[in-house]
């Protein structure tokens, strides 16, 4: 009789936490930060390159698509606008894409860095022309996780436009726009 107690009490015990256990393997919970797209816009305020020591900044708007194909590596892709504030107005787009390692969460903050390539393109004051100049962007940024499908991030951000021109009788001073972006992402 005792025998048949105990196997009735093992019986019972194992009904009851098996369940719990079965739940604690949620599949979810160990794949949550792969394969996903975010797409999203930032706000942006630059130091623009022109004129030179103007200590002018541009403002504008920028949109960008991650997606996170592994836990720390993605691929960013981004289009800059920076058409307000401008001198006589000037402004600068760029247009870039590359790579950008998250680290690991803080709470709900996701760190980040990014070297991204591609072209920049300016519109001198007065209209006096345009320009597109080869540009590579490295930058660093957090992510700050609101909801399950929504994060807002930070970032600043500095440009190398290569081979864009000094200025006749100023030092040698290439475009190096440069700024900060605060923004809105949604994963679809």
């Amino acid at each position: 009789m005792n025998c048949s107690r105990f196997a009735i009490c093992v019986l019972a015990a194992a009904a009851v936490f098996m369940p719990m256990r079965v739940r604690a393997q949620a599949e979810p919970s160990g794949y949550q930060d792969k394969a996903a797209l975010w797409v999203g816009a930032d706000y942006a305020n630059f130091s623009a390159s022109f004129p030179y020591q103007s200590g002018n900044r541009l403002s504008g708007i920028s949109t960008f698509a991650d997606f996170n194909w592994s836990t720390h590596l993605s691929v960013e892709g981004e289009a800059q606008f920076l058409h307000w504030g401008g001198f006589e107005s000037d402004s600068e787009n760029s247009y870039l894409a590359g790579p950008r390692y998250r680290f690991n969460r803080i709470g709900p903050l996701r760190p980040y860095v990014k070297t991204l390539i591609g072209i920049g393109h300016i519109h001198f004051p007065y209209d006096i022309g345009d320009a597109t100049y080869f540009a590579v962007a490295p930058g660093a940024g957090a992510a700050y996780h609101l909801r399950h499908r929504w994060l807002i991030r930070a970032e600043y951000e500095y440009q190398f436009w290569l081979n864009s021109p000094g200025y006749a009788g100023q030092p040698d001073h290439p475009f190096r726009p440069n700024g900060f972006k605060v923004g809105l992402a949604f994963r679809p």
